[in-house]
């Protein structure tokens, strides 16, 4: 199994329709500075540490008749080399398992999805294609494998979700047309409101009031089937 660093035993609202236990992995081929979960990105094994696997499968053991999910995060899980191993062992205590990925690696996921692995993806869209570097702490970042991942989505009957965090400082009309540009036809964006929190790399960035929010839903649904709000109380 790959090994994981955090575990929420119960969550009602990260995988729609399920009662699930979320996972965490550890490492990121990205440096989001908006990132919540930056300590299973950078953190060593002093400051993260492993959670023992067997504690993990007899947790999950446990709790076959009242959950129903597990979810994959990170992090980025699709970096991990044992994550089709550990899916399978999971898969077969009878859970659906939900992916979220920064989809940089679309061939680990569509291996998931065509081996039956998998019940659901969330892909993170950070911003615009010429927003992105910015957006993901990486310099002159290729995006032709997130493209895939996106258009291998929009294209096949699976259950998916894109999701955008809303970052004052970077998203504009601007942005917001040009994300709705590339994702016309999707079935779903979640535009995620950004939680300012001492835990994030950078105190700078500020979230986008709900007005504005409203206005950047509008215009997605020009291009998007289904545009929903999460975060706001």
């Amino acid at each position: 199994m790959i090994h994981f660093y955090g575990i929420q035993k119960l969550s009602l609202v990260d995988f729609d329709t399920e009662v699930s236990c979320t996972l965490f992995t550890r490492g990121c081929n990205f440096r989001c500075p908006f990132c919540h979960n930056f300590e299973f990105v950078t953190g060593s094994d002093e400051d993260v540490h492993q959670i023992d696997d067997e504690d993990i499968l007899d947790y999950l053991k446990s709790k076959v008749n009242k959950l129903t999910g597990v979810v994959i995060t990170g992090g980025e899980p699709t970096i991990q080399k044992d994550l089709v191993e550990t899916v399978q062992i999971i898969k077969n205590l009878g859970y659906k398992i939900k992916l979220d990925t920064n989809g940089t690696n679309p061939e680990v996921m569509i291996n998931l999805i065509e081996k039956h692995l998998i019940d659901y993806v969330a892909v993170d869209i950070k911003n615009s294609p010429e927003m992105y570097s910015i957006n993901v702490g990486v310099d002159n970042l290729d995006l032709s494998p997130i493209k895939k991942t996106v258009d291998y989505l929009i294209s096949h009957d699976f259950p998916y979700e894109f999701r955008t965090t809303l970052i004052d400082e970077w998203q504009s009309i601007q942005s917001i047309t040009a994300i709705g540009k590339w994702l016309k036809g999707a079935k779903k964006l979640f535009l995620q409101h950004f939680e300012e929190s001492e835990y994030v790399p950078d105190k700078t960035l500020h979230a986008v009031n709900k007005e504005k929010t409203l206005e950047y839903q509008r215009l997605l649904q020009n291009y998007i089937d289904d545009v929903e709000i999460r975060g706001f109380n």
